[in-house]
């Protein structure tokens, strides 16, 4: 029984994690239908910048808390401001294009910035500073520490003023219309173009969060580490279908409790063969499972609310 605690809260911290990606997936894809493969990188460059700010403030004296907390805000301005040139730069000039078209240059942006966060960075990983207490605490028999509890209750946090802020202020209202109908949307006073960088820019926020949640919670970073989480992040979101909000959140904690529980049950069982070196399987077998038998994701694809 402990054993089942201790890993269903591992599962859900690293769901918490692919949630706040995944999120950032749903709302660019149900506004413009546009798969931002480069989310994975933005979140990188988020982990690394909150790094580098961490590392120069070190010497300062400043408790953990604050560190974490400016780096945190430092790399939510830096993403901010690359996912909106990513947008104006890359993907308005293909709005109107074939959909091969953006989905090529996400790819080719994605490649781009793990080059240049390479360069910028150097390829070696580095030890991301352990800035929060570090005594376990005890729940049921399992173990959480203070950084998993910050994550949770972060995400959480996270996720309410997100569901506020779609559903009922002036921008979440412009948001809906716009995935409605971008035409009709700017007839009645809409500003289209605004309101999808305003998109980009929230999900280059939520990838800025989860990058210093997932460097402070294994304590590495480098240029290559966006890839594989903004991959199952996107998993995720085509898992809860694609489009839908809710489904996001659903499909990447079911996503962390598969890959968790699969690499930690499934592998003894197949005599280490499957051991937590393929956690990636369980993860993607899941996926295929699901669109096998609900192609639209678990709880259906909703590009759009009615305004």
């Amino acid at each position: 029984m402990d054993i089942f605690i201790q890993q269903l809260i591992n599962g859900l911290v690293l769901g918490s994690m692919y949630a706040l990606v995944a999120l950032g997936y749903t709302m660019v894809y149900g506004i413009i239908g546009l798969i931002n493969f480069a989310h994975g990188e933005v979140m990188m460059v988020g982990a690394l910048t909150s790094w580098t700010v961490i590392s120069v403030l070190a010497a300062s004296g400043m408790p953990g808390w604050l560190l974490i907390l400016i780096g945190t805000l430092c790399a939510i301005v830096v993403c901010s401001v690359l996912n909106f040139s990513i947008e104006k730069v890359a993907y308005r000039p293909l709005r109107n294009a074939p959909r091969l078209a953006p989905l090529i240059t996400a790819m080719g942006m994605s490649l781009m910035l793990q080059t240049l966060a390479m360069i910028t960075w150097k390829p070696n990983p580095k030890p991301y500073p352990l800035l929060l207490p570090t005594e376990p605490i005890e729940i049921a028999g399992a173990v959480i520490s203070v950084t998993q509890v910050l994550i949770l209750a972060t995400t959480a946090i996270v996720l309410a003023g997100l569901s506020y802020m779609v559903s009922r202020t002036k921008l979440g209202r412009a948001m809906r219309a716009t995935a409605e109908n971008p035409r009709v949307a700017a007839l009645m006073g809409v500003r289209p173009d605004m309101v999808i960088s305003a998109t980009f820019v929230i999900g280059a926020a939520l990838a800025a969060v989860a990058g210093v949640m997932w460097a402070a919670n294994y304590g590495t970073v480098q240029h290559s580490m966006g890839f594989l989480p903004g991959l199952k992040a996107f998993t995720a979101a085509v898992l809860g279908g694609i489009g839908n909000l809710p489904g996001a959140v659903v499909g990447a904690l079911l996503l962390g409790l598969v890959e968790v529980f699969g690499a930690g049950y499934l592998g003894p069982l197949t005599g280490g063969v499957l051991g937590s070196h393929y956690a990636d399987i369980f993860a993607f077998v899941a996926l295929i499972l699901v669109l096998t038998l609900r192609p639209s994701g678990l709880l259906g694809e909703r590009v759009a609310d009615r305004a």
